[in-house]
């Protein structure tokens, strides 16, 4: 398969229960994919998995050619809570990530390659402060460094900006939009916003409601790329695309699998690509996911 990363056929029991059975979902390198549904249906254990902190109960998941066995410093993790180590300062906990991933490298290339990922998020100037001296959208900014500072191959989001106010949450999505955009960054992202979803994904994945939890189809994000928060809603298409993925949320997620479209293959999650009403008045059209 040509996709960065390729997850095939996974699925995970906890006894009899399964939360989500035979996902297939292709990544092509530098995407920026979010996946979206309600909680139970197993967004977070899939994101677990790409990062090796869990293991399917069948399936596999392969990342640049190479199935995942465990965790890896090509597959960075940006956690909920900012998960700080107290006792260091901002620079000493990304410092520590860095020698994690360049053991070898002297001091002064550690320290460097810390400051610059710190300077990144916009922190240039607090390396010294400790984490009780900051303050929730600061500390995430540091676990966002952390993440980037090790250059991973892969970065994995679990819903990073749902403890925060408005103002710093969209403050810190303007800074991962920036910066993923400028490094053509691969990310797969878990939330429950669907702006959020519309503002920074590429490609947005629906969740059916679990257990039992499957891929209903594949959202392509065709507003432009270039997108900004100010002209987000004044985008062709763009209450077409939030209705759309408001509508499954509210609606289909919940009686997808006895309203399942004629012929819906697992193994080949449609892509849905909304038409722009003001290009043409054509209703939605499908896609094949993969090529055969």
């Amino acid at each position: 398969m040509s996709e960065f990363i390729s997850i095939e056929g996974i699925a995970r029991r906890f006894g009899q229960q399964a939360v989500f059975e035979d996902l297939w979902l292709g990544i092509p390198r530098g995407n920026f994919t979010c996946m979206i549904g309600h909680s139970g249906c197993g967004k977070t254990t899939v994101l677990n998995i790409l990062a090796g902190l869990d293991r399917p109960s069948d399936g596999v998941v392969v990342v640049d050619g190479t199935g995942i066995e465990g965790p890896s410093l090509d597959r960075a993790v940006v956690f909920q809570s900012h998960a700080l180590l107290p006792w260091r300062s901002v620079l000493g906990n990304v410092a520590f990530a860095v020698s994690s991933r360049w053991p070898d490298a002297p001091r002064a290339e550690v320290e460097q390659r810390a400051r610059a990922a710190i300077a990144k998020v916009g922190l240039a100037g607090s390396e010294a402060k400790r984490p009780a001296e900051l303050s929730g959208g600061m500390k995430q900014r540091v676990g966002i460094a952390r993440a980037l500072s090790i250059e991973p191959k892969i970065l994995l989001m679990d819903e990073p900006f749902s403890a925060l106010d408005a103002l710093t949450r969209g403050t810190l999505q303007d800074e991962v939009r920036r910066i993923c955009t400028q490094t053509d960054q691969t990310v797969f992202m878990i939330t429950h916003d669907v702006d959020e979803a519309i503002y920074l994904a590429d490609r947005i994945v629906l969740m059916t409601n679990g257990p039992g939890a499957e891929i209903a189809e594949i959202v392509v994000n065709t507003l432009p790329r270039a997108r900004t928060r100010a002209d987000l809603h004044h985008q062709p298409g763009f209450y077409e695309l939030r209705n759309h993925l408001i509508d499954f949320l509210v609606t289909r997620s919940r009686n997808f699998r006895d309203h399942a479209p004629a012929g819906h293959d697992r193994r080949h999650p449609p892509e849905v690509r909304l038409a722009i009403p003001h290009a043409d008045n054509a209703s939605p059209t499908q896609e094949n996911a993969h090529a055969s």
